[in-house]
């Protein structure tokens, strides 16, 4: 996982065209999503974490967005039911 705010805009925008990073994600709420959602351009540069895998967000405790990632989390909602 990947601190927005630790990161300069060169190693950013070089991560960001690797594979490294494939998603992006809230700290606080802990939700994670894919890296074209509009809420998180909008987001605080602080609260932003970019996230390599969807298996890392899981590790980590991030549940999926429920706009962009609506597969995702429907099984989630059905995993904590």
């Amino acid at each position: 996982m990947w601190l927005y705010r630790d990161l300069d805009d060169t190693t950013l925008h070089q991560a960001l065209q690797s594979p490294k990073i494939t998603l992006a994600g809230h700290r606080t709420p802990k939700i994670y999503g894919t890296l074209a959602r509009a809420s998180g351009n909008r987001m605080k540069r602080e609260n932003r974490v970019f996230l390599a895998s969807e298996a890392e967000a899981i590790a980590l405790g991030f549940r999926p967005c429920g706009h962009c990632l609506k597969e995702a989390y429907r099984a989630w909602i059905c995993s904590t039911r």
